[in-house]
């Protein structure tokens, strides 16, 4: 898992010699991830060459279920998003902020920290599916694995619930490791396709 709590505060240090050591994990983190992935693929699975196709029933389902799981996901992160903004008084555009009777300023650090934490979220989970989302329909119509692709994309879905919690509730090393497995994930769907074409 990346760098959290204590450890990111370790990497940014003004030491140049604890940089370089973390700029190298950093540099070997995904590799090391898309190792896991392709290993689980060859040991797991059968990776058969990419066959244009319909997905077949069980890979809709997992997509399905996915769906619902990262609907839910977002509605947590935007309803806690406004929950915050709700108890701090922080308004959401220039014209909430001038009918209101509140000012900017009048807002705690607490509550902008919050706000912030909730953004960068929203923020990384947009990110995190807009790969998943073009990798998972592009994987269903090649024919894949059909209980590869229902692990790989359940588990980015499940990963990603326990990565906005992580989030939500400053729990880094629940935050980490969510990260991690949803990328494993990830990285085990898009390989699943590119194996079959080497294997």
């Amino acid at each position: 898992m990346g760098p959290t709590g204590s450890q990111s505060e370790t990497a940014m240090s003004p030491d140049p010699a604890r940089r370089r050591v973390f700029a190298r994990i950093i540099l070997a983190y995904p590799v090391a991830l898309t190792a896991v992935a392709v290993l689980v693929n060859l040991v797991l699975f059968d990776p058969s060459p990419p066959v244009a196709a319909l997905p077949a029933s069980g890979i809709l389902w997992a997509l399905i279920g996915a769906a619902v799981l990262l609907v839910i996901n977002h509605s947590w992160l935007m309803t806690s998003t406004e929950l915050t903004r709700l108890a701090h008084g922080i308004r959401t555009t220039p014209e909430e902020w001038q009918a209101s009777a509140h000012a900017k300023s009048a807002v705690a650090e607490i509550g902008w920290q919050e706000l912030e934490r909730r953004q960068n979220a929203h923020r990384n989970t947009t990110e995190n599916l807009a790969v998943f989302t073009f990798a998972a329909l592009a994987v269903s119509f090649a024919s894949p694995d059909i209980g590869a692709a229902q692990l790989w994309i359940l588990a980015f879905a499940l990963a990603r619930l326990g990565h906005g919690l992580g989030y939500l509730t400053g729990h880094d090393g629940l935050r980490g490791l969510s990260m991690s497995l949803g990328l494993i994930a990830l990285y085990g769907l898009v390989s699943l396709p590119l194996l079959g074409l080497l294997v």
